[in-house]
Parts: structure tokens; C-alpha cells; sequence
């Protein structure tokens, strides 16, 4: 920090504690042997020395040094932030793709992260990694020293350079000696400096080693995740394929991309738990999408022929290896189509996703190959829990399910109506069995309050799930657009409500007013982007395909204080170079080699000029024995 950044600062920190004190006022004001200046001075000063201790016993003796390498940058008048465009024209595997030995000594000017480097006398070699890939670049000392900047080779590249450093090369291509296509560095730019390590993921033989692969700092620390480990990136741009592959398909049947509200007074469309939020101006409460149904059928009825819409849903439930509580979800509707056309329709615009993602309409998720393949396989709910329990569930009453339940050992309690019941039956028996792409058909009415009844039997719905891998990925239906029998509908809704059940869906007055006014028949298709994702690159958990999962949050490492130490006879002074070393809490100091660990803190006060004294051996060995002893 500037000089007078600092005083600024510490001026009003000290104004806060000692409020009587007139510091804050213009720095310039101050004369130069006031008794103010003179003090403000002096806090300065202790400042840096205890931002310096701050530095010296929290950071990682890699970020002290690349740190230290900042200032070093610096005192040789090189910005390492800097902010000026850098005219890149060429990517890493572009560069070796389009080589050709004969047009050798092509120029190019490249830009990317230093992932390697193999650093000699003269010469040395980098591995760049750029956004598409990685290329070895060869630099000397002769080509890059300039006379503005002698130190570039020796001192800039050499010393004060890490692993994980934006740089820029101009230079040109050439072949090495054992055929690897490099860039030859005429001119390096410092771009932009690293100030912490990245893992260093090895490979050999296509095997990763000391692997970036704890699932939980993969997902906290994505932007880590994204550099250090291959293919990661990958699944992401596949994910875009995905997106703009189901655009296409749409766009060439001229249906028009949408956005409807994400914070609604009424979360309709689906039977889901909200997240609930308040509007400070307008004095009510509002709830996050947990569907856009409704609005996307209210266009119905004003005119639109086919609408769809990519939308940020919330639902307040569980978290898994399937679900998260935001995701992303795709909702098309079409004027004039009943649910077979959707069938179709669907199962069409699946396998062109595969084809355009992976090049084949196939794809392997662990030991499984999954065909997308048309036609897929059609069965009724009904049927399906035949086929996997023996019982015929057709025309039966609560109380004919609930017994049905108890003899299956499916839990159903007093608040679960009908249709919740036959969900339960199905998911627990049937679901996943399913691992080919299949439609499951004709619902009960219960568990489709948005539904067109069934034509040719009124106890069931026109509505069908599309089944991969065991999971639901696709929900679609005959529209409901019967403004009498949707209200109907919504009173169920409200009863088992009612009854406890906090997942029924709320009364959308204005969205019966909108079906009175007319709406065409309609077919609705919804389907979860994130697990068409999962399908399409092969993962197995949800975590993968988002770039920021929702979390837990994270913990604080435990830390033991000071007195803690000092009971075990350890010198007050000497706690922040132990917890340095990484013996955190007393219990850390158990089983420890005392040579080894004296050894270690003794390194540490010498390396940071703490100039303490060193305890003795004897001593390190008395605080681990009397830890031992600690329960």
C-alpha cells in the first residue's frame, strides 16, 4: 500500500476506536512536524511490520516467495497486472494442426498460463496452456533480453516467473530436434502473476498423478478444477453443444425463445417445495420459480404457436448426486399437438443431441451403453408397475393403494393422496429399471393436476416421462385447457395442502382467467437441462456438468490458540512458527519425529529472520511427549 494510502487507513480505524481524535482530514493538510504527522507516521510504519508478521505467518512459503517475486517485478519497472490489450492470433492446437514442415518459421503471437518449465543455461522450455490446449515454447536469453529490459531472461524468466503465470510469446513455429512443433520466444510479456501455486497434476502414459481429485475442493474450487485436470473443460463446451444443438432443432420449426418471470407471487407449475423471498418495495412476499408452465401457456393463449424457454428453476428440497437446487430446465409448448406428436417429437430431437454432441446416437456411462436410437420403447405407468410388482393397480381407491404400499414396504403416510402414492410405488419398483430411453405413458389424474384427461379413459391423463439410466429426464402432456376443470384441478391441490402436504401446488387465479379467454389445444414438453448433460458426456453425478454446484458452506480449518500451546511449556513467541509449520492444534504435535520437527521450525525462524531463539531438542521432544498425554 501507498504511503498515503496507509495513513488514510489507519486514520479511520484509529477514528473509530478514539472518536476525539481529529485525523480525518486531507493528508496534505498535515505539517510536517505536527504531532499528528509525527504519529501517523510512526502507525504507518508499525503497520507494514504487522503486515509483513500477517504475511509471514499465514501465507504458504510458496505465496511469500511469489509475493516477494511481485515486488521484484516491480523494482524492475514491469506492470504485472498490465492493462493493455495483447493482439493474440493463434491457439496451441491450432498451431500444430495447420504446421507444415516446409512453411516453417511461421510468426505467431500466443498468450496462456505457464504449466512447465525446464529451465537451462541459456535456453529453457515452457509448456503454454492456452483455452484449447497446451504447446512447448522455446525461449533464450539472446532473443528475449531487449535493451529496455537486459533482465528478462536471466532475472524475470529465471527467477521471478512460477508455474501458473500469464505470459505472452511472439516468436515462430518450428519443429525441435526430436519432432515436437514449438514456438521459438522472440518477445515475452509478463501478462499477469500468479500468487498462488496451482496443484501439479503429472502425466505419464495417459495416468494422472498427485491428481487435483478431492470432490469437494474440485467443486469449491472449479476455476482450479477447470486448469489443472484435462477434460474438465471439455464436458463444458459439450454442454453449450447441447444447448445450441436443442436451439437448432426448435429455431428450424420457427418456435420463438422467450423469458418469463423468475420471482413470482404464485410458484405454479410444478409440485415443489419454493424458496421464498420478500420484495422490500412492494411490501410482499415472492417466491423463486420452481416452473415456468403457466406463464409460457399464458403466450399460448395470446397467439404464439410454439414458445420455449431455458429457465433458472429453484426448488427448496434435497441435494444429491441428481439433484441440485438450482438447475436448469427446458420448457417448449406447441399449439395444435397432443402428446403423441411430443413423443415424436422428442425422441427426434434427443437422438439429433447425440449425434451433434458425440457424433453417434449412443453414449457409455460406466459399465452401461445407452442407444438414443429411434423409436424408443412406449409403455403405460400402469403396465410398468405390473410388469415390476405382479400388481395390478388400475381402478383402485386410497385405501386399496395404501394397502398396496404396506404390502411392497413403501412408507405412505395420511398426507399423501392418491397420485402421490402411485409415484411412490413407481419410483421405488420401477424407475430404475429403466435405463434405455423409454417412455412411460397415461398417469393417473391425481399426479397430473395440469393434464388433459385421458380420451379414451378419464381416470387417467394424457402425460408421459421420458426414462435413460434409471432417472426421469423428460416430462410432457396434453395440456390441460378446460379453464372449469384446471380450477377443479387446483382444489385438489389445495386440499391435500390442506392435509400437510407442502409440495401441492397453489391456486394461479389469473392463470384460469387466462384458459377462459381460450387456449388451443396444446402439448408441453419440460426437460431437465443438467441431466441431459449428465446423459450426453457420460457423468454420473450433477456436481460434474455445473460449473458451481451449491455447497455446503465451508468449514474453517480449527485452530488451536496460543495458551494451548503455552500449557505444553511452548513459548508464546514460537506458536505462529509452529502452526506455520502446520501443527495447528496441540493434537497436531502427536507422533511427531522431534529431530525432524526441530529441525523445521528451527528452518522457519532462520528463513524468516524472526531472530528467535531456537529451543533445543530436549525442548521439542518435552512438548510432544507431554501432547502425548493430552486426551
Amino acid at each position: 500500500m501507498s504511503l498515503k494510502h496507509n495513513i488514510r487507513f489507519i486514520t479511520v480505524k484509529i477514528s473509530v476506536i478514539h472518536p476525539s481524535i481529529p485525523f480525518i482530514q486531507p493528508i496534505e493538510s498535515y505539517d510536517l512536524y505536527s504531532t499528528h504527522y509525527i504519529f501517523i507516521l510512526f502507525l504507518y510504519f508499525c503497520s507494514n511490520l504487522y503486515i509483513k508478521e500477517i504475511m509471514s505467518t499465514e501465507l504458504s512459503e510458496q505465496e511469500q516467495f511469489r509475493r516477494q517475486s511481485l515486488d521484484g517485478l516491480r523494482n524492475l519497472g514491469i506492470d504485472p497486472y498490465p492493462a493493455a490489450l495483447y493482439p493474440t492470433d493463434a491457439f496451441s492446437t491450432d498451431i500444430k494442426a495447420s504446421f507444415n514442415d516446409e512453411e516453417s518459421g511461421k510468426t505467431v503471437c500466443i498468450a496462456g498460463r505457464i504449466m512447465s518449465r525446464r529451465i537451462m543455461g541459456k535456453a529453457s522450455f515452457v509448456e503454454l496452456q492456452d483455452s484449447k490446449g497446451r504447446i512447448q515454447i522455446y525461449i533464450s536469453r539472446d532473443d528475449v533480453n531487449t535493451e529496455a529490459q537486459p533482465e528478462m531472461y536471466n532475472s524475470v524468466f529465471k527467477k521471478l516467473l512460477d508455474i501458473g503465470d500469464f505470459i505472452g510469446i511472439k516468436g515462430f513455429v518450428f519443429r525441435t530436434q526430436v519432432g515436437e512443433i514449438s514456438v521459438h520466444a522472440k518477445e515475452l510479456t509478463v501478462l499477469s502473476k500468479s500468487l498462488r501455486p496451482l496443484p501439479i497434476v503429472k502425466y505419464k502414459d495417459g495416468v494422472a498423478f498427485d491428481a487435483f481429485e478431492d470432490p469437494e475442493q474440485r467443486y469449491r474450487q472449479r476455476y482450479v478444477d477447470l486448469v489443472v485436470n484435462e477434460g474438465v473443460k471439455d464436458i463444458f463446451i459439450k454442454r453449450t453443444k447441447v444447448y445450441q444443438s436443442m436451439r437448432d432443432y426448435f429455431n428450424a420449426q420457427d418456435y420463438i425463445e422467450v423469458e418469463t418471470p423468475i420471482l413470482q407471487s404464485i410458484p405454479g407449475g410444478a409440485a415443489a417445495r419454493p424458496f421464498i423471498t420478500h420484495h422490500n418495495a412492494l411490501d410482499m412476499q415472492l417466491y423463486m420459480r420452481v416452473a415456468d408452465e403457466l406463464y409460457l401457456k399464458r403466450l399460448i393463449v395470446g397467439g404464439f404457436e410454439g414458445v420455449y424457454e431455458f429457465s433458472k428453476n429453484f426448488r427448496n428440497e434435497g441435494m444429491d448426486r441428481t439433484h441440485n437446487p438450482e438447475f436448469t430446465c427446458m420448457e417448449i409448448y406447441v399449439a395444435y399437438k397432443d402428446y403423441k406428436w411430443m413423443m415424436d417429437f422428442t425422441e427426434r430431437m434427443i437422438e439429433k443431441i447425440c449425434l451433434d454432441v458425440n457424433g453417434k446416437n449412443e453414449i457409455t456411462i460406466g459399465d452401461k451403453t445407452i442407444s438414443f436410437k429411434t423409436p424408443f420403447k412406449r409403455i403405460t405407468m400402469i403396465d410398468a408397475i405390473k410388469e415390476y410388482t405382479g400388481i395390478d393397480i388400475n381402478g383402485m381407491d386410497e385405501t386399496q393403494l395404501r394397502e398396496v404400499c404396506a404390502q411392497l414396504h413403501i412408507e405412505a403416510d395420511d398426507t399423501m393422496g392418491k397420485g402421490k402414492m402411485i409415484d411412490e410405488i413407481f419410483g421405488e419398483k420401477c424407475e430404475g429399471n429403466y435405463i434405455q430411453p423409454t417412455f412411460i405413458t397415461d398417469y393417473p389424474r391425481e399426479m397430473s393436476p395440469l393434464c388433459k384427461r385421458h380420451r379414451d379413459n378419464p381416470e387417467l391423463t394424457e402425460r408421459f416421462e421420458l426414462m435413460v439410466n434409471g432417472k426421469e429426464l423428460a416430462n410432457a402432456y396434453s395440456e390441460l385447457n378446460d379453464p372449469i376443470d384446471q380450477l377443479g384441478r387446483f382444489q385438489e391441490q389445495l386440499n391435500l395442502s390442506e392435509k400437510g402436504d407442502d409440495e401441492a401446488m397453489f391456486i394461479d387465479m389469473d392463470f384460469v382467467r387466462s384458459l377462459e379467454y381460450g387456449m388451443p389445444p396444446t402439448s408441453g414438453m419440460g426437460i431437465g437441462m443438467d441431466r441431459l448433460v449428465m446423459l450426453m458426456t457420460g457423468q454420473q453425478a450433477i456436481q460434474e456438468v455445473l460449473f458451481f454446484p451449491q455447497m455446503k458452506p465451508e468449514k474453517a480449518a480449527k485452530k488451536d490458540g496460543p495458551e494451548k500451546f503455552v500449557a505444553l511449556g511452548i513459548p508464546e513467541a514460537w506458536v505462529a512458527v509452529i502452526q506455520k509449520a502446520g501443527i495447528v492444534t496441540t493434537a497436531d504435535l502427536k507422533g511427531l519425529n522431534p529431530n525432524k520437527f526441530h529441525q523445521d521450525i528451527c528452518g522457519l525462524n532462520k528463513k524468516n529472520k524472526l531472530e528467535l531463539t531456537n529451543p533445543s531438542k530436549e525442548d521439542v521432544a518435552e512438548w510432544i511427549s507431554k501432547s502425548e498425554l493430552l486426551g
